[in-house]
């Protein structure tokens, strides 16, 4: 799927948001300036405002109100501030193929400039005409969530003792709140039935999940270069992802503590990264997070049912599709 074509698709809405994204960030400051172009030119898929856009147009009718406009571009602005605090959390030099700005201005500069993209996606968010309070209150849960996943990821990688269920949690926080958060808010800027919110929710959740995963699985693949992400990353920071905890699922318990043992201790030996990762890719790791990917790609299919027909929920469908294969 060719994003920059539902780009297209999407016309002036997408025109509109992406200059409110770039008015949002001007500032009388030089070096933040530069620093907002700079990072405005290397800004990723910019999924999650695409996302926004279809769903207000999917459940108005092929309209948008100007309040999806904002709630679009908030998130975008969300999700840039989180990569920026992430960064810091995670010592991290390199994203998208290129230095981040913690390897370029230092740690305290990625903190103040990803406070400063949170302010703007708030004040985006105050400037709605409607549903101010409610919106507010949504993308604060999410706040609170990445927060919250965060802290239980770095606990869990102190104590190398992650399973499912703590990983599930961790990226609902991390990435599924904030497809939850855009999707539900432009749903509600065209007024959806109740249905739909609900709908429109489940979608959101399943897709934010189908996508992380994928993300993860990238680090035990050749193919993490073909996204900016050196291969091992996640192991470097000790953490315990899906393909890690499939292949654990497949032996006893003996072997599995060893394994656990070995990530917790990469930082002191970095060569047991390599034990890990051929482990995970001898013991069927990536089939499972494969499965556990199509279960979440066809609860988002499934939960689009509840919807009219449409072209915008045709392409929502078709990026839930996309997620299973991509390669970036």
């Amino acid at each position: 799927m060719d994003i920059s074509e539902i780009k297209r698709f999407l016309g002036q809405d997408w025109t509109d948001t992406e200059t409110l994204i770039r008015r949002s960030l001007d500032s009388d400051i030089g070096l933040l300036n530069s620093t907002n172009r700079a990072l405005l030119a290397n800004g990723g898929k910019q999924l999650r405002p695409i996302l926004g856009l279809l769903v207000a147009r999917a459940c108005g009718g092929g309209s948008v109100a100007g309040d999806s406009i904002r709630f679009a571009a908030a998130s975008e602005l969300m999700h840039n501030a989180t990569l920026l605090h992430d960064d810091v959390a995670d010592s991290s030099k390199e994203r998208r193929g290129r230095p981040t700005v913690m390897s370029i201005l230092g740690g305290p500069a990625s903190v103040l400039i990803g406070d400063f993209w949170l302010v703007r996606a708030v004040e985006c968010i105050l400037s709605a005409e409607n549903r101010t309070g409610e919106v507010i209150r949504i993308f604060s849960k999410t706040l609170s969530d990445l927060a919250e996943g965060e802290m239980l990821q770095l606990e869990k990688a102190d104590s190398g003792d992650t399973d499912e269920r703590d990983y599930c949690k961790i990226i609902y926080s991390k990435t599924a709140s904030l497809f939850e958060a855009v999707c539900v808010s432009c749903a509600l800027s065209v007024d959806a039935c109740q249905e739909w919110v609900e709908a429109v929710r489940e979608y959101s959740v399943a897709l934010g999940m189908a996508f992380q995963i994928r993300d993860d699985m990238f680090d035990y693949s050749d193919e993490a270069s073909v996204i900016g992400k050196p291969v091992g990353i996640d192991l470097d920071e000790q953490k315990i992802t899906m393909p890690l905890l499939g292949a654990l699922s497949s032996v006893d318990a003996g072997k599995a503590a060893q394994i656990r043992s070995k990530v917790v201790a990469i930082h002191g030996n970095p060569s047991l990264k390599d034990e890990v990762r051929s482990f995970v890719l001898e013991n069927g790791g990536l089939e499972y997070s494969k499965a556990r990917l199509s279960e979440y790609v066809a609860a988002a299919e499934r939960a689009l049912d509840a919807l009219p027909p449409s072209e915008e929920k045709e392409l929502l469908a078709g990026i839930a599709s996309f997620t299973a294969s991509r390669n970036r």
